[in-house]
Formats: structure tokens, C-alpha cells, sequence
């Protein structure tokens, strides 16, 4: 089995869009797939579509009922915050030992050719009960990790934060992917380029917007 963890340098970077790009090409690829997004917040019953476990599901031709939810996204909440506090509006906690769980329990199920997509909560840091982190959850896993970046004016600053974060904690991404953004100040190659100076040893990737199904194969086969 083949599985990433897809974090992000922040939030509303482009985490959900990879993650489905990626699904749908391992699809044609007749490969196994799975993915998670165990924890979610800001989650609208009566928008499940526009959800990113909804993109998920859409991506896996997976059902997009009740039970498809309770699947890959078990811990939703309405609140649109941080999810210990997204949590805390509803008087729950977020289980961390069994959320990890439930990961691993998901991944151990996975045929060797199988493809599998945890995705993560906003950035590297982002709490999700008063002691543990995205990134204790990303060490805890210890699967290869895709940081997720964008191109818009400020990506470098947040993803060198990001990096400089991961290795206080002896994490290293698989690779680094930039996600187009809306509103980019500069072609995307210049980003990589400038990004690539300050972080040499890094692998970075890109996916742009309205990617075609050649743009996905090529970064599949880059990870």
C-alpha cells in the first residue's frame, strides 16, 4: 500500500483539490483507493457536496450518505474554527488516540497496489485537543508527507514557516506540492524557482488550476 498524508501551510490552500486529483487518477489507473478526512470543521449537513469529504467522495465514486460520511470523516463539526474549538461549541473533545486509530486501522486494511489519502486539518500546527497537533498526528502515522503550498504573494514566507516547524519535530515532506492559486503575483515557475533557493533539498511539485488529467499523471508519477 501506498499512502500520503496531505497537510498544508495553511488553510483553504488547496489540500481537498490535490487529494481528489489524485484519487481520480489512481482510478484510471484501476488501483484500489481510499481516503480520510477524519476531522472537519466548519461542516454544513445541508452542503455535503461542497464539503471536502464531500470532494472526496465525489473523487472515490464512494456514496455521499450518511454512512459514506461516518467513513471518511467521523469527527464533523458546524463551527467553522480550529477544530478543538470547533469541538468545544458542541461539548465534545476530539479522541486523538483514537483518531490515529482509526488512520492506521484504515491503512492496515489496503492492498499492496492500493492507493490511500489521509488528509489533515489546516496547517502543520493547527490544534486538535489541548495537547496534540496536526503535526503529532503526522508523527504519530509516520507516512510520507505531501505539504500542500500555494503560489499567491506570501506562499514563501508561509512555507519555509511551515518546513522550519516540520523539522523541529524531525518531519520531512515526500514532497512539497504548489497548488495554483486564484491570484497568483507571478507565473508559478518563478515560485517554485524562488522557493527552490531557499529550500534546496526539498522536491517541489505543481498542480494547476483546471488541471488536466495529463497535468495529474505527471505529478502522480513525480511522488
Amino acid at each position: 500500500m501506498t499512502g500520503y498524508f496531505v497537510t498544508a501551510t495553511g488553510t483553504d490552500i488547496g489540500k481537498t483539490y490535490v487529494s481528489a486529483n489524485l484519487l481520480r487518477h489512481w482510478r484510471r489507473e484501476q488501483r484500489p483507493v481510499a481516503a480520510l478526512k477524519p476531522v472537519m470543521s466548519g461542516f454544513d449537513p445541508q452542503a455535503v457536496a461542497a464539503s471536502d469529504a464531500g470532494q472526496l467522495l465525489l473523487a472515490m465514486d464512494a456514496p455521499m450518505d450518511k454512512g459514506g460520511l461516518n467513513l471518511i470523516s467521523p469527527w464533523r463539526f458546524a463551527a467553522p474554527l480550529s477544530p478543538d474549538m470547533a469541538a468545544a461549541r458542541e461539548g465534545k473533545v476530539i479522541p486523538y488516540d483514537k483518531l490515529v486509530d482509526t488512520c492506521r486501522a484504515v491503512a492496515g486494511m489496503m492492498p499492496a497496489e492500493g492507493r490511500l489519502i489521509i488528509e489533515g486539518v489546516g496547517g502543520v500546527l493547527v490544534p486538535l485537543d489541548d495537547r496534540h497537533t496536526v503535526m503529532d498526528w503526522m508523527k504519530d502515522l509516520g507516512m510520507p508527507i505531501l505539504l500542500v503550498a500555494g503560489s499567491y504573494l506570501g506562499t514563501i514566507s508561509h512555507t519555509l514557516a511551515a518546513l522550519a516547524a516540520m523539522k523541529l519535530h524531525n518531519l520531512t515532506p515526500h514532497a512539497i506540492i504548489i497548488n495554483e492559486s486564484p491570484v497568483s503575483p507571478v507565473p508559478i515557475a518563478e515560485t517554485v524557482e524562488a522557493l527552490q533557493r531557499h529550500a534546496p533539498d526539498q522536491r517541489i511539485l505543481t498542480l494547476p488550476r483546471n488541471a488536466n488529467s495529463a497535468a495529474v499523471a505527471a505529478l502522480a508519477s513525480a511522488l
